[in-house]
């Protein structure tokens, strides 16, 4: 969607929706990948009040009614858990605005999809962990994620994306793009190609074990980034968890496991001084015992035993993705400059690589909490 027509689609968005009060501004906001985000802001009574405000990408997302009826059914039994445990159901998961049609999103004359819900004020998001602490609690609040919707009915969902951590078939959607190298960059990432096609196993591991029956399926968030949490102002605490475009049947350890690769690592994900990259193993343990906390019991004995894996997994399919998009000419993730999906793929890969100079001590970390 150019930029003209999406500007026009905000403004009729910002008429759509069944929101009192006086509209003040709109302005764009958040750093997500996908989406477009902006802050809205209506005058009611003398009091401000805000809104976010989110094009739904559908290049990415092909099915946008499904995917809104997933995080509808999702938040509407995360508020009743939330009720009975005496908390604030409009500040501890997201509370969307109608459009004045009635439906949970506004359709505008493009035929592009937009939604809006009430912004949680006095919290902050974590784009950057400098915190140990911080990074516990957001572990907590991904684990009581998990907790509240354990009796969800999984396969009650729809797909979002279908194949989103299948890691085997990225795997072969990545042999395919660097066979065909539509763009002619395969012969400048040789190394990097090859380190993803010695790691075979690693696509195929939580596959075969969740087909096993080994690990179970259940509601799973799929894009578990520290910054997808919000956190209390006053407490410090997790509050929210927020970017629900994802939720769908998955594996825990995949939720583990990417919030590992984005939040224990020592870098940024698009560092180019690779140095700089290791996986952190002070805040893979503090994490790995918020995350178990915060679950309160609902994972198996195995999926704690899995949880390393999870991360190696989740690295190595986030590195792989980076790199088909490269190769494909970017046309999945936002970038800012040509070689940004390269230098994405590369911190990934070098987190792969020093996780398994690790490997023992992340296996004796998920065992000592999987005791507890």
């Amino acid at each position: 969607m150019n930029q003209e027509n999406l500007q026009t689609g905000r403004q009729e968005a910002i008429q759509g929706f069944d929101i009192e009060g006086i509209f003040l501004e709109c302005t764009p906001c958040g750093n997500g990948h996908i989406n477009d985000t902006f802050m809205m802001s209506f005058d009611r009574n003398g009091e401000t009040h805000r809104y976010s405000l989110q094009h739904m990408n559908r290049s990415v997302f092909k099915d946008p009614v499904s995917l809104m009826n997933n995080i509808l059914h999702v938040t509407a039994y995360l508020k009743e858990q939330i009720k009975a445990q005496g908390g604030d159901p409009q500040r501890e998961t997201l509370d969307f605005v109608c459009a004045k049609n009635g439906e949970a999103y506004f359709v505008d004359s493009f035929g592009e999809y937009w939604r809006a819900y009430h912004f949680i004020e006095d919290a902050y998001a974590l784009d950057e962990i400098k915190d140990p602490q911080d990074f516990y609690e957001s572990a907590v609040a991904f684990g009581n994620f998990q907790r509240m919707l354990a009796d969800f009915p999984a396969d009650t969902l729809t797909e979002t994306i279908a194949g989103f951590h299948d890691t085997k078939a990225r795997f072969a959607a990545f042999e395919k793009v660097v066979e065909e190298d539509v763009c002619g960059r395969a012969a400048e990432v040789q190394k990097e190609i090859q380190f993803v096609k010695d790691r075979y196993d690693v696509a195929c591991v939580l596959g075969d074990l969740l087909e096993a029956g080994e690990l179970p399926l259940r509601v799973t968030h799929n894009d578990t980034k520290s910054n997808n949490v919000l956190m209390d102002n006053a407490t410090g605490k997790g509050l929210c968890v927020i970017d629900l475009d994802t939720v769908m049947p998955g594996l825990a350890v995949n939720d583990f496991g990417d919030s590992i690769r984005f939040g224990a690592s020592t870098g940024t994900e698009d560092e180019k001084d690779l140095s700089k990259i290791s996986c952190d193993m002070e805040l893979y343990d503090i994490y790995t015992k918020g995350f178990v906390e915060g679950c309160g019991g609902a994972l198996t004995d195995m999926e704690i035993e899995c949880l390393p894996i999870g991360a190696k997994v989740m690295t190595y399919e986030c590195g792989m993705r980076f790199l088909t998009d490269y190769l494909s000419g970017d046309t999945y993730f936002k970038i800012d400059y040509p070689t940004h999906n390269l230098d994405r793929t590369r911190t990934q890969l070098k987190l792969v690589w020093d996780m398994e100079q690790k490997w023992e001590q992340m296996q004796e970390i998920a065992r000592k909490y999987k005791n507890k």
